[in-house]
């Protein structure tokens, strides 16, 4: 297998670095936590499920392997350069098979890899008006942009890749809408993804699993998120920001992005 590094078009009016919100919000636990709204999403998208599923290291346990997957992911935010934005790329190549239904599927097909980066997208906003007590407009459209740029450094085709949040929201509710089905990855990981059970994942309180999740999966997942949940949510939220007036690397993650995501919260 080649180990050439892929060529990759840039925005030059974007950039990731400590100017940049990508680096401020990325490289945190808090993230991390909800991912879990975005493993729902993948775990009702029959291909990734299925890929999942066969390739895992341990095929049952979807948290074991985002502990593997998130600090790859975490950091092609802050280092293009860095050895796992290939190791994402080259690995996917090998994901490739039958789902139970017989349709083929490979990982690396830009649809589905788009598919997988924008639940990210989607849980990256959650995570910033659930933990950090949101964004306005315009920045909301400028940490878009900055996501583009992060999906840019994975080497593969941004056809399918909105270029305006408006147009993403589009593109994402139409997904939502006609690539997901609950079999087969609901039956193998319904429970757990009501209830992680592996690493920063299991940190977040049940009540504040249910809040977070997204609405579509909400309904595939047959719950019904109440006040309840949310204030939860909310309460949970409100205890790590108070840890980082004290702590304020205590809650970033890696560790090793720890001087860059500092830099960018002073900016």
């Amino acid at each position: 297998m080649s180990t050439t590094r892929p060529r990759r078009q840039t925005d030059d009016t974007v950039t990731l670095d400590e100017t940049s919100l990508l680096w401020r919000f990325v490289g945190d636990r808090r993230f991390v936590m909800s991912m879990c709204r975005a493993v729902s999403l993948q775990m009702l998208h029959p291909s990734i499920a299925t890929a999942t599923h066969s390739f895992s290291i341990v095929p049952r346990r979807v948290f074991v392997h985002k502990q593997r997957t998130a600090p790859c992911i975490i950091h092609s935010a802050y280092d293009d350069g860095f050895d796992d934005v290939r190791l994402i790329r080259y690995s996917h190549e090998e994901f490739h098979g039958s789902r139970p239904d017989g349709a083929r599927y490979h990982a690396l097909n830009p649809s589905v890899f788009f598919f997988e980066h924008a639940t990210y997208v989607d849980a990256l906003f959650a995570c910033v008006d659930a933990f950090f007590g949101g964004i306005d407009d315009a920045d909301r459209a400028r940490l878009y942009g900055e996501t583009c740029e992060w999906y840019r450094r994975y080497g593969i085709s941004a056809r399918e890749m909105p270029t305006s949040l408006a147009d993403f929201h589009d593109y994402f509710d139409h997904a939502l809408a006609t690539e997901l089905d609950p079999d087969p990855g609901l039956d193998w990981y319904r429970d757990q993804l009501l209830r992680p059970d592996h690493w920063y994942f299991k940190k977040l309180p049940t009540a504040a699993i249910r809040a977070i999740q997204h609405p579509v999966a909400a309904q595939h997942l047959g719950i019904e998120v109440t006040a309840s949940d949310r204030r939860a949510l909310a309460g949970f939220a409100g205890r790590l920001r108070a840890r980082d007036l004290v702590t304020p690397r205590r809650n970033i993650y890696p560790d090793d992005v720890t001087h860059k995501v500092l830099a960018a919260r002073r900016r």
